[in-house]
């Protein structure tokens, strides 16, 4: 599912948030979020772990699909709109896909590494960066299932204005080439 807002650039209130839609349309993530709270999951196609977590992702969207808005950010510049749709429909994701070349929501969210999610409340405040959960420990070594579910936890305390004790853990995965 590809949202789009028309082809006017999109600026929040006090960030510049936009990225592109798969059809090269600036879009703005806030914007479409609503007031409610954002959830911003950084992906790549070639990224085995981002890849395996394809489920996780899906099933924690469609738990909380009334309460937050959920968008895959594909900050690689080599990523096409044929390639990440490609990857959509290979992994089953139905989430808003959007494309970060210039790194705009990269920094924003302080993302670094692929899987990894940044959650801002409904105020577009950075309430939390970092894992999905602990199933990764290092790379190339997986749990066989997770015991702690940071993301899951930051969307409830978001959803419900609370502050979580940590607002940042450090994810393991694909680096985002290119961050300065």
């Amino acid at each position: 599912m590809v949202l789009c807002l028309g082809s006017a650039p999109l600026i929040s209130n006090t960030l510049q948030s936009f990225a592109t839609d798969l059809e090269g349309k600036p879009f703005d993530p806030f914007r479409a979020a609503r007031g409610k709270v954002a959830v911003m999951i950084f992906v790549r196609t070639d990224c085995p772990i981002s890849n395996r977590y394809a489920p996780a992702i899906q099933q924690l969207s469609a738990r909380n699909g009334g309460k937050a808005v959920f968008f895959l950010v594909y900050p690689g510049k080599k990523d096409t709109a044929n390639s990440i749709r490609k990857h959509d429909r290979e992994f089953g994701y139905t989430l808003a896909a959007l494309r970060d070349p210039q790194h705009i929501l990269v920094k924003q969210s302080q993302a670094q590494i692929t899987p990894e999610a940044a959650v801002f409340d409904a105020n577009r405040r950075l309430v939390y960066h970092g894992r999905i959960d602990n199933l990764y420990e290092d790379f190339g070594h997986a749990r066989k299932s997770a015991t702690t579910h940071e993301l899951a936890d930051a969307i409830e305390a978001a959803i419900a204005g609370k502050t979580l004790n940590s607002d940042a853990t450090p994810a393991v995965g694909c680096y985002i080439s290119d961050l300065e």
